[in-house]
């Protein structure tokens, strides 16, 4: 029998069942399917299907369709308890890594990249929303921090069995993929039957709801769907087309991206709790503009490997202070509206990741080094948009063009 706890009174259950714990759990589970599939896609698609920069390209957007149609969760919690509807997600997720290399061709790999990507994003929509929800304000930033190290942690010793058993046990695409999809879908499930459901204080809003007042958090997501999809997409395949990258020497570029952000993603949090968002958020879009400034020049300048990875590396850490786009939004939001708002942005964040991968693969025939400067220039964009953001932004001063006044539903 399904029991029910608020999220108040579950101090007293044992720590390992509390929400925290589950936030974790799921922050563990859901990187290991993730990231056993990225890890070996690229060498994978194209060693299977000979895929070129226009497949890939493709194959990234259907990757994203999932992420366009997040907005959809918002139906689907009318029926179903967005922790129920997140853990489910986590077993499709897992389902479909596992069986993905028994399908090697076009097709095959874009329906499971369709149903992956289900899972995967419908997951983000609900973890994110039940993190702002079960998180108070005060603690937010550090513990976000602390659910990006488990995650990376989780992504780690993925990536280091494949770098340690690849060669030796001379594995094969398909007991990796099975593997890694079989342990969080195994994880979910266990999930599902250990936790109670959990209850927040405030009811979420299952409707559509688009407010005027969160047009800068819209925008700010739009920017980053449409700059972070240039680097999931062609940082890792350029490592492998450009400098010939096999599985081992990329998943070791990986790991070592991983321990840096293991060690790094606490002290983020701390970053945001001292700084604020606006800050935080503005010296990470400098960075990004020098990186993919700093990647077209790997191309025109001629600049060798070990730029590139450095590049790769860093990268990863500025992205890492996203999370103050989700406490940045968590101070601005009626506590209602976390859940709706969480996949309206969801939609809006992919709106640019749908359309760009494939007309972006086909300007990588002709100049990979343009595509980078053209996340240069989003990335500056956003830089602009930030610089919009209060110092201590709060119901009804939600921008710097805003007064503080009392919260309205607008």
């Amino acid at each position: 029998m399904t029991r029910f706890v608020k999220t108040g009174d579950a101090a007293a259950l044992p720590y390992w069942r509390r929400p925290i714990a589950l936030l974790f759990l799921m922050a563990m589970a859901m990187p290991i399917a993730f990231n056993t599939w990225s890890a070996l896609l690229n060498n994978f698609v194209i060693e299977a299907a000979n895929f070129d920069g226009a497949a890939i390209g493709l194959l990234h957007t259907v990757r994203e369709i999932p992420g366009f149609l997040a907005i959809g969760v918002i139906a689907i919690i009318i029926f179903v308890r967005e922790q129920v509807l997140g853990l489910v997600s986590l077993v499709l997720l897992g389902v479909a890594t596992a069986i993905t290399a028994q399908f090697p061709s076009l097709g095959g790999i874009l329906t499971l990249t369709m149903l992956s990507s289900i899972g995967f994003h419908y997951y983000e929509t609900v973890n994110q929303s039940l993190q702002l929800q079960w998180i108070d304000k005060e603690h937010a930033p550090r513990v976000l921090g602390w659910l990006l190290a488990i995650g990376s942690a989780a992504t780690f010793v993925v990536y280091l069995v494949i770098l340690l058993l690849w060669e030796p046990l001379n594995l094969t695409y398909n007991m990796v993929y099975m593997a890694g999809g079989g342990v969080t879908a195994a994880i979910a499930i266990f999930a599902m039957l250990a936790y109670p459901q959990f209850e927040a204080p405030n009811p979420q809003r299952k409707q559509f709801i688009l407010r005027k007042r969160y047009w800068l958090y819209y925008a700010l997501q739009f920017m980053a769907g449409a700059r972070r999809q240039i680097f999931v997409v062609f940082a890792g395949f350029m490592m492998v087309e450009k400098f010939g990258f096999k599985v081992d020497e990329l998943t070791t570029l990986y790991l070592v991206n991983l321990l840096i952000n293991m060690l790094v993603a606490p002290l983020l949090g701390r970053v945001v709790q001292r700084y604020g968002e606006r800050k935080t958020l503005g010296f990470e879009y400098i960075g990004l503009v020098a990186v993919f400034l700093s990647y077209g020049g790997v191309y025109y300048m001629g600049w060798g490997i070990a730029v590139a990875a450095f590049l790769y590396v860093v990268d990863h850490v500025f992205f890492g202070l996203a999370l103050a786009l989700k406490t940045y939004f968590q101070k601005i939001a009626d506590p209602q509206d976390i859940a709706p708002t969480a996949a309206v942005a969801f939609t809006i964040n992919h709106i640019a990741a749908v359309g760009l991968p494939a007309p972006l693969g086909l300007l990588w025939l002709v100049s990979p080094a343009v595509v980078f400067f053209l996340a240069a220039g989003m990335a500056a964009t956003s830089l602009m948009l930030a610089l919009l953001i209060p110092r201590h932004p709060v119901p009804g001063h939600e921008t710097v063009l805003t007064r503080t006044m009392p919260a309205v539903a607008e």
